[in-house]
């Protein structure tokens, strides 16, 4: 059998992947229009749209960067409320609901990045668990900084205050968007699955794009061994910032389009639990891995309605831990993982037949 070589492979693992996440779309807008959906999934479909941008920007860092960050969902907040904020404050200017969920988008994913180069300069030039404990310090901050945050709008504008809601001195018909711990508490839902759908896509092309880039190849030389990367000029700071900010500008469109589907969303939903369900689908699917990242974030986002369904809701977190040891033992043990993959059956059969020549 003829080999395939490296950018035909490539082009066809990421055909598999786009494949797979076109044809969960259009099976689920199938069963939907048939009326074949229960209302507890078609609740869950943007959650996990917002779930699996989140994976695999995740993926950008951990898996590709090989750096641990543990504040992601520190962009996601950053993204949630700037974006929630710009939608309700261009409400008059922008009357259609689609143009202002992609502008929310846009402003919830370039002030996450401005987050990103604010966190990743500094953290960046550590390592290990260094880094994986200030990401944490810095995702805790961002929480506590909405926490403390009051914003409303009048026909004079924005008005921000850090004490309380009369603070904000909004005149006759203004508006107060972000209440403190309250979050939001009035928005107009906006997002959809299909636009969950076309996020994915996007975030999918930039991720793929980056990795087999020149950029891509220069972060992952970094990963496996930074000494001899930086040894030919390749700037360890440089290439890891890039990876970190455009992963933090994708967890921040995601924010957005997690929020905009919910009338009402308080920041301590994106906690430190937050950051580690995220990391979770991240190694469930396999560190590096996108097409599995984008598997796990969606089984383990239905997961709880699944588990509801059958009374188990309170095992769920029982069920993440034997899911997580026993993907830890497969993916550890040579034997097992060769039964998962083609190369591995490859590999079995090749040595079958060398056995049965040399008898």
């Amino acid at each position: 059998m003829k080999k395939l070589t490296p950018s035909r492979k490539r082009l066809v693992n990421n055909s598999i992947t786009y494949g797979i996440v076109i044809a969960a779309f259009v099976i689920l807008q199938v069963l939907g229009g048939g009326g074949m959906l229960s209302s507890s999934i078609r609740g869950q479909l943007v959650p996990i749209c917002a779930y699996v941008v989140m994976a695999i920007a995740l993926n950008l860092v951990v898996g590709i960067s090989g750096e641990l960050s543990l504040g992601h969902a520190g962009f996601m907040s950053v993204g949630a409320f700037s974006g929630v904020v710009a939608a309700i404050s261009l409400q008059s200017i922008i009357p259609n609901d689609t143009l202002r969920l992609v502008v929310a988008m846009v402003i919830g994913a370039l002030l996450a990045g401005v987050a990103g180069v604010i966190v990743g300069v500094p953290v960046l030039r550590l390592r290990g668990d260094y880094l994986a404990i200030v990401t944490l310090a810095f995702g805790e901050i961002i929480r506590n900084i909405f926490n403390v945050l009051y914003v409303g709008v009048d026909a004079n504008g924005l008005h921000f205050s850090l004490k309380n809601e009369m603070a904000l001195g909004l005149e006759e018909g203004g508006t107060a968007i972000l209440k403190g711990p309250m979050g939001f508490t009035a928005n107009t839902k906006l997002a959809t699955f299909t636009a969950g759908f076309i996020l994915i896509l996007i975030t999918l092309t930039v991720a793929l794009n980056l990795i087999h880039s020149r950029t891509g190849r220069a972060i992952m030389a970094l990963r496996d061994n930074r000494i001899a990367a930086e040894s030919v000029g390749i700037g360890a700071t440089q290439y890891k910032l890039t990876a970190f900010v455009t992963s933090a500008v994708l967890a921040g469109a995601a924010g957005v389009l997690y929020a905009m589907n919910y009338s009402s969303l308080a920041p301590k939903k994106f906690d430190f639990n937050t950051s580690i369900l995220i990391l979770v689908f991240v190694v469930l699917g396999g560190i590096g891995n996108i097409r599995g990242s984008i598997i796990a974030a969606a089984f383990l986002t239905y997961l709880p309605e699944l588990l509801r369904t059958f009374d188990l809701d309170e095992y769920r977190m029982l069920v993440y831990a034997i899911v997580l040891i026993l993907v830890m033992l497969v993916t550890n043990n040579p034997t097992l993982r060769s039964l998962f993959t083609f190369s591995g059956r490859r590999a079995r059969k090749e040595e079958a037949q060398k056995g049965g020549a040399a008898q």
